[in-house]
């Protein structure tokens, strides 16, 4: 069974009850091992309404949580030294940096906030990268 780590965008998309991120989490459940990073728990908390609150906390506490260590901080460091764009986010590095650690691929809707080479990368639609 494979690993792979869910980035925000995609539970967000679940918890406001899009179709495809629904149906993308679904197609996951009986093929993956599902990771998602404190990182992503920070995030959608930030972004979190109030009435959310209780779907919110049943779904996180469904995943696997990869905490930051040390490596995981260092190879985010290095993602964000090496690759110079203007738009890469030190969270998305982190959310990188804790796939790579675990061998997993990254789950997102927005392939372009992950410009590493050194991780496999899949979209809601399928796409592998």
């Amino acid at each position: 069974m494979k690993n792979i780590v869910l980035d925000t965008d995609i539970l967000i998309n679940f918890l406001r009850g899009q179709e495809t991120a629904r149906d993308f989490l679904s197609s996951l459940i009986d093929e993956a091992t599902l990771y998602c990073s404190v990182i992503t728990v920070a995030e959608i908390f930030a972004r979190m309404r109030e009435h959310e609150r209780k779907k919110t906390e049943e779904l996180l506490d469904s995943f696997n949580l990869i905490e930051i260590t040390k490596e995981i901080a260092e190879k985010a460091g290095n993602y964000k030294n090496r690759i110079k764009s203007q738009t890469l986010e030190l969270d998305d590095c982190l959310i990188a940096a804790s796939a790579k650690s675990i061998g997993a691929i990254l789950a997102t809707e927005n392939i372009k906030h992950y410009p590493m080479t050194d991780i496999k990368k899949r979209t809601v639609s399928g796409r592998s990268r």
